[in-house]
């Protein structure tokens, strides 16, 4: 029997549909207004402390105040209150700097330095063909001078920056080695950073070096690549140990040669939608390959190691990764300098995200003996018994 309803009826209830809908309307939007006044007393909170701490620090700081690195300064600390220690500002100096790293070549002398126990300077690595290798300085050396300046009286910091400058330039070191120092005039110039090595281990295991991922890095590993496989490698040997990322686009370029067509990897972001950033084309080489990884094996390194365990059936040899699987922006500011800002999270499409947790190697090898290297011989031995089997 159908029921029927009296007009009186159906406008009442459409009327207390309206006004429940008014209600719940009202109800949400009173807590987002609400949301909003917090949010702008927080920020009035907020920007009013530093304006009170500009003026306390203005009247009352007994010395010359830089406002360039003031500026820096407070941008600075904006980003690290975040708590996310991948993302960071750069000053106008220090994004220029980036920027000349990330093209893959430095100007300077080619010294990597490090603060010795004197209170010197300590040379720890050197750069094939650069200025310091052309005048014999080797590793190990102590820088006590740095223009006329005592590297203990001047401090680590500013005489790094007096190292440091721009192409054709000159300057003056005293280096000490054996207790005997010797002084040398470097001019700065424009050094190529070689970010792949490679060679071919008895005759027929490809050993591949990357230190990072940087635009020069692809042509490097097509080059070295080519020279193994085309030598003879039946196996390959990849060594990221210590390499701590760089560019996703040049990751795409050398990691595409080695696997299959299709969707790599992709970058989730804050309002849910995700983004490829990884495809390769159909062309994949078909050898047995073998991934050396440590501690400090992080970023693109550890997209590039997870995706041949997932792709390609790479083992992973060595310790867990760093665990840095995030995404980052860079975005230039009016005053020449930049934000780094983590934007996404990246997830591998067969074996999911390895953020905050690293990649749990195949084969655990820890380097208990500085002298011997075990997690090599393990990756050699890894290669030998994938190629038996």
């Amino acid at each position: 029997m159908n029921k029927k309803i009296s007009l009186g009826l159906a406008i009442s209830l459409m009327a207390i549909a309206s006004a429940f809908t008014f209600i719940l309307t009202s109800f949400f939007s009173l807590q987002s207004y609400n949301k909003k006044v917090v949010d702008v007393n927080e920020k009035a909170k907020k920007y009013s402390s530093l304006q009170r701490l500009d003026s306390f620090v203005r009247d009352n700081y007994y010395g010359d105040i830089d406002e360039g690195k003031l500026n820096d300064g407070i941008l600075k600390g904006f980003v690290e209150g975040l708590g996310d220690g991948s993302s960071e500002y750069l000053s106008a100096d220090e994004y220029l700097e980036e920027q000349t790293d990330n093209s893959g070549e430095v100007i300077g002398l080619g010294l990597f330095l490090e603060e010795d126990d004197s209170g010197y300077i300590r040379i720890d690595r050197i750069l094939e063909g650069s200025p310091a290798e052309d005048l014999g300085i080797e590793a190990g050396d102590i820088i006590i001078s740095v223009s006329g300046m005592d590297v203990i009286d001047t401090g680590f910091d500013e005489a790094m920056e007096a190292i440091n400058g721009s192409e054709g330039t000159a300057v003056d070191l005293v280096v000490r080695r054996n207790g005997i120092d010797t002084s040398y005039t470097f001019t700065r110039r424009s050094i190529e950073l070689v970010t792949v090595s490679g060679s071919l281990i008895d005759g027929y295991i490809g050993y591949i070096r990357i230190d990072s991922f940087k635009e020069n890095t692809p042509e490097q590993f097509i080059e070295t690549l080519q020279r193994m496989t085309s030598n003879g490698a039946e196996a390959l040997i990849f060594d990221i140990r210590d390499n701590s990322g760089g560019l996703i686009s040049s990751l795409q370029n050398c990691l595409d040669p080695l696997l299959p067509e299709g969707v790599i990897a992709s970058a989730e972001y804050k309002d849910g939608h995700s983004e490829t950033v990884l495809y390769s084309d159909d062309s994949m080489l078909d050898l047995p390959v073998v991934v050396m990884v440590n501690k400090n094996t992080s970023s693109e390194a550890e997209l590039f190691a997870a995706s041949l365990r997932d792709y390609a059936g790479a083992q992973l040899v060595g310790t867990t990764t760093s665990g840095k699987g995030v995404l980052q922006t860079v975005t230039e500011f009016e005053n020449g300098g930049a934000v780094k800002l983590t934007v996404a999270e990246i997830s591998n499409e067969i074996s999911g995200t390895f953020n905050k947790t690293g990649l749990t190697p195949d084969v655990q090898v820890d380097i208990t003996d500085p002298d011997y290297d075990a997690q090599y011989y393990k990756a050699l031995e890894t290669a030998n018994y994938m190629l038996d089997n």
